[in-house]
């Protein structure tokens, strides 16, 4: 398939030094620990981002694209207080112009990021269904 003329070029030995250094990075396991895990896969067609969720509900979480970055945001109301948990994943290239789909099963979301689909470019929400 070949790539659409406004479609951003990828340089993926750049991508591979990314999830390199993303799962050595300290933060990573510190934040996996104080907000939620995630795990990052890369396919042939897409990039899958799972991140687990289990103590809460789908209208709880929130993922959305902005220019390079993944925000994944899950906030319980509770009777006491607020339980807001927060995850932002920096890619090395521009997610926001490819497609993005998510769902949620069995408290656990996982985030599709397309190589080969474009899209407008804009930030955006993703919808769960």
């Amino acid at each position: 398939m070949k790539p659409k003329k406004d479609e951003q070029f990828v340089d993926y030995d750049q991508v591979e030094i990314w999830l390199k250094n993303y799962f050595l990075d300290p933060l990573t396991s510190y934040f996996d620990q104080t907000q939620f895990r995630i795990d990052l896969y890369e396919t042939e067609k897409e990039w899958i981002v799972e991140a687990i969720l289990s103590e809460y509900e789908s209208s709880e979480i929130s993922v959305y694209t902005e220019e390079k970055r993944l925000i994944i945001s899950a906030l319980k109301h509770s009777v006491s207080k607020k339980q807001k948990r927060i995850r932002v994943i920096d890619f090395p290239f521009q997610i926001n112009k490819k497609k993005v789909t998510a769902v949620f099963t069995n408290g656990i979301l996982e985030v599709q990021i397309s190589k080969t689909e474009a899209v407008s470019g804009k930030n955006r929400y993703i919808i769960l269904p």
